[in-house]
């Protein structure tokens, strides 16, 4: 599929700018602490704003498939959720003409909850022959605010404790949905990673587990793990880098069917394509790791 990809890229930027934006994404530094401390980087007519700006995502441009496009059914859906906060919603996406039942993928945004770029990844999934639902975790907070500032700070504000119930409920609710073969995978960005690594400790038959950049599961649980993992990370993203050995001897130790890579040159976000952050190269790749395995685990 054709797609216009972000005309800048993570080599346009100092280093030091794109680590001060991912603690600025990651609730590390404010708005404020981003733009002073990366205004000694702006060069020419190029001020600290723009600095922000050219890295914020640009939805609209990086968009592959229309909320309308006649090859898929999009809908947003309430479900009971009452070990969590009560109800959940979110974004249900299968193919228009599905044959016979379909394994169900769950999508989990990253820190910004449902924006328009990870219902574009659920419809990308859909197009893959998969049932895909990717829940809002901020809808008990009023759902998407619109823009990523606000959507951000209203994130911290969340318990995490009932969110996280939340998507153990989505979980289950895809394992009976109609159409469905009640075969389940899940795949996360950035938080949505870490609620991937999580799902899979707490789910006994979830059949796979696609954490992009993700932090790991209490390393204690892991021996409950039965779904088999794949495990993205970006070479750049040392945080989590740095815990990925001790991630990947818990797997090793407990006999989970795992594979984990490491992508070079990259940086945090590589799959997300609304941001300069993005590789194409690195993200073509780990999405058909992605698919490769969904497909092997989930059809029947």
């Amino acid at each position: 599929m054709s797609q216009e990809f972000p005309k800048q890229s993570a080599k346009d930027f100092h280093p030091e700018v794109l680590k001060l934006f991912d603690q600025y994404v990651h609730g590390g530094i404010s708005r404020r602490g981003f733009l002073s401390s990366a205004g000694k980087y702006a060069a020419g007519a190029v001020t600290a704003e723009g600095l922000l700006l050219a890295l914020s995502p640009n939805f609209a441009m990086a968009q592959q498939i229309k909320p309308d496009d006649a090859r898929i059914v999009a809908t947003y859906v309430e479900y009971p959720s009452p070990n969590g906060y009560g109800t959940l919603r979110g974004y249900l996406v299968k193919p228009a003409n599905a044959k016979g039942p379909l394994p169900t993928v769950l999508v989990v945004h990253e820190n910004r909850g449902l924006n328009p770029h990870i219902e574009d990844v659920a419809r990308r999934v859909a197009l893959e022959n998969f049932i895909a639902f990717a829940p809002d975790a901020l809808f008990p907070l009023g759902g998407y605010p619109g823009t990523e500032d606000k959507a951000r700070e209203l994130f911290p504000k969340l318990d995490q404790a009932k969110t996280r119930e939340d998507f153990i409920t989505a979980a289950g609710i895809l394992k009976t949905i109609a159409g469905g073969n009640g075969k389940v995978g899940v795949v996360g960005f950035c938080y949505g990673g870490a609620i991937a690594n999580f799902l899979a400790t707490k789910i006994p038959d979830l059949a796979a587990a696609v954490p992009f950049y993700g932090g790991a599961p209490a390393l204690d649980a892991v021996p409950n793990i039965k779904a088999e993992v794949l495990v993205h990370h970006a070479s750049k993203d040392t945080r989590l880098v740095a815990g990925w050995p001790k991630h990947e001897e818990a797997l090793k130790a407990a006999g989970v069917k795992y594979q984990g890579f490491v992508y070079e040159g990259v940086e945090h976000g590589f799959n997300n394509d609304t941001t300069p952050r993005f590789d194409q190269t690195a993200a073509a790749l780990a999405w058909s790791r992605t698919l490769e395995l969904f497909n092997r685990t989930l059809r029947n």
